[in-house]
């Protein structure tokens, strides 16, 4: 049963089709069946019926049947009125195709009713019809009867139009399954849209009414969603312009202050810088990129950038980049991403950063590892949510936004980050894009 469902169709499309498919074939095999008993097999019948009379009209008089079987076979010829049955022995019924003819059970059946003993009914479909008696009256013969009214192509008309039939039918329940489903597919790569941050206009209403109430009520949830992300925008823009002005006094004010208050100017900067940071990344979360076509770039040369970046700083960064091919993206925003792995990885770590790059058949990915104390297992599923941290081991500096940020840029490109600890100990981050 398992591998059953595994071969049934999943989609609404498909098994639609198969419904209307299926039930269009039971459709037609009882037509052919009702056709076949109540119109074909009376038809029949009636032929063996009248060809029953014909053999019973030859034996209205006696013949010696204990004569040769060639004096039976001339007695029977001589008496035939129907220029096309002839009456051969055995031997002559076997030149004349007598072993290519199909046995009947139920004409047998029947010519035997009529004919008053065991008759056997068999028939030749060639050039034409040939119906073949051995008569109970003389078994030692046979009685070939053509119908010329009959040939191998006398059922093709009823063949071919229920297959005709059948084939219109399919292709009209195609044809209503993909219009019913065009707007769930439709509906579908639109909430796919809108999932990634794009919001596309109002999706026509089509279909049944229950699709275009659905589809009514996800152009309503898009307008909202979106109406939503302008709004938090602005208000975040709002708070962010507002505290800088303050932060900006604060800044010029320390630059006033005398030597004697050095310690305490050192101070208040360094707390300016960290609350100028952290704005910045409430800014960068909220904001959503204008840019949404990919231009196809080298992901060796963004991370060769970040890593040269970095290299002022007083720790070891190892470089192992392999040839990737191009890969189409947003490099601002990808570069984004590699220089917040990378922050995160001097913070967190001890001094020690891999920045590495590889390619598969269909994506490309960057990986960035550090030497720190990683992160419990546990924790690593929650990472991704705005405003979440890592244990104590990794420290609490900032937001809770570097990761959030990344996922929904990673995101934006269809791609996938996934998160680990090193067995040397310290955090490994790969990130995959893809290729198409």
């Amino acid at each position: 049963m398992i591998w059953l469902k595994r071969l049934l169709p999943r989609s609404a499309f498909s098994q639609t089709v198969l419904l209307i498919g299926s039930l269009l074939l039971v459709n037609q095999l009882v037509s052919y069946l009702s056709v076949a008993v109540y119109f074909i097999q009376p038809t029949y019948q009636q032929i063996n019926q009248l060809i029953a009379r014909q053999v019973k009209l030859l034996f209205v008089d006696d013949i010696d049947v204990g004569r040769e079987h060639l004096t039976i076979v001339d007695a029977l010829n001589a008496k035939v009125r129907d220029d096309g049955m002839q009456i051969y022995n055995p031997k002559q019924a076997r030149e004349a195709g007598i072993d290519r003819a199909v046995y009947y059970s139920l004409l047998s059946s029947q010519m035997s009713e009529h004919l008053g003993g065991k008759a056997e009914v068999r028939i030749a479909q060639g050039q034409e019809f040939e119906v073949w008696i051995r008569p109970p009256q003389a078994p030692s013969v046979w009685i070939k009867v053509p119908l010329t009214g009959f040939n191998e192509f006398g059922l093709s008309p009823l063949t071919l139009y229920l297959i005709v039939i059948g084939a219109l039918s399919v292709a009209g329940g195609w044809w209503f399954a993909r219009k019913q489903n065009k707007p769930l597919k439709r509906l579908q790569k639109a909430a796919i849209a809108v999932s990634r941050g794009d919001y596309p206009g109002p999706l026509p209403p089509s279909g049944s009414t229950e699709i275009i109430e659905v589809t009514n009520a996800f152009n309503q949830m898009s307008r909202s969603m979106q109406q939503l992300e302008q709004d938090r925008a602005l208000l975040m823009a709002g708070i962010s312009h507002d505290l800088r002005t303050p932060l900006t006094r604060i800044r010029l004010a320390t630059e006033m202050m005398v030597e004697q208050d050095e310690y305490l100017k050192e101070g208040i900067v360094h707390d300016i810088e960290d609350m100028d940071a952290i704005i910045n990344q409430f800014i960068a979360y909220i904001r959503q990129d204008q840019q949404s076509n990919r231009d196809p770039g080298q992901i060796n040369a963004l991370l060769e950038d970040v890593a040269n970046a970095e290299s002022k700083r007083d720790a070891e960064i190892i470089l192992d980049l392999q040839p990737c091919p191009d890969v189409p993206m947003q490099a601002v925003a990808i570069k984004r991403v590699i220089a917040n792995l990378v922050e995160n990885a001097f913070r967190y770590g001890n001094g020690w950063v891999k920045i590495s790059s590889c390619a598969e058949a269909k994506r490309v990915g960057f990986c960035v590892e550090d030497n720190g104390p990683g992160i419990p297992l546990e924790h690593i599923p929650k990472l991704f949510q705005p405003f979440t941290q890592g244990d104590s081991a990794r420290g609490s500096v900032g937001s809770g936004l570097g990761l959030a940020i990344i996922k929904r840029i990673i995101d934006r490109h269809q791609g996938q980050i996934l998160l680990t600890n090193r067995a040397e100990g310290g955090l490994h981050a790969q990130v995959w894009l893809p290729l198409e």
